[in-house]
């Protein structure tokens, strides 16, 4: 594949975790967050991005709501579970995605805020139609996904190279 064809990258937030007396790594999903993973799934197959890499931050929650979502798109992409995501700050991704292969066009992230939602709003140099509009009404709720693409390699992903194409929340 060539750098020169644009790239894609679906920032996606965990689904909706439970509070049960657990280390914060180790919380799973609410019974409300397993339904939100695969609506969030379904979704995610309608946006068309066919996913050559997930990234998946090493929580509970995080893998389960992945499992849950990724039986809803038409083919599994190869996942990496990067321990590196978890608790993560947008700078911090963004060398996690500087090292992604140049043969992957597309990836999904999964991980958690508010370095997820930051790092939307950190790459996003421009935006199509209302997505930056209702990604900044509605914030970065629990299953909530952005998509974002950029020209040029993995190497080259910074601050305000991409355009935000698209936002989704459950209540969306």
């Amino acid at each position: 594949m060539s750098v020169a064809e644009p790239r894609r990258i679906v920032l996606f937030r965990h689904a909706k975790a439970d509070w049960p007396q657990v280390t914060d790594h180790e919380r799973p999903l609410a019974e409300r967050g397993r339904k939100d993973a695969a609506v969030a799934g379904r979704r995610l197959a309608g946006t068309g991005v066919r996913f050559d890499l997930a990234l998946c931050s090493t929580a509970t929650r995080t893998r389960e709501t992945w499992k849950l979502a990724v039986h809803e798109l038409p083919q599994r992409p190869k996942t990496v579970y990067e321990e590196r995501v978890y608790d993560a700050s947008p700078g911090e991704l963004i060398t996690v995605l500087n090292e992604t292969p140049d043969d992957v066009r597309n990836v999904i992230l999964i991980g958690h805020n508010p370095g997820i939602q930051g790092l939307a709003e950190v790459l996003s140099g421009s935006a199509e139609g209302d997505a930056r509009e209702r990604m900044s009404r509605r914030g970065f709720p629990a299953a909530a996904f952005a998509v974002v693409s950029f020209d040029g390699s993995w190497k080259a992903l910074e601050p305000g190279v991409a355009t935000l194409l698209d936002y989704w929340a459950p209540s969306e």
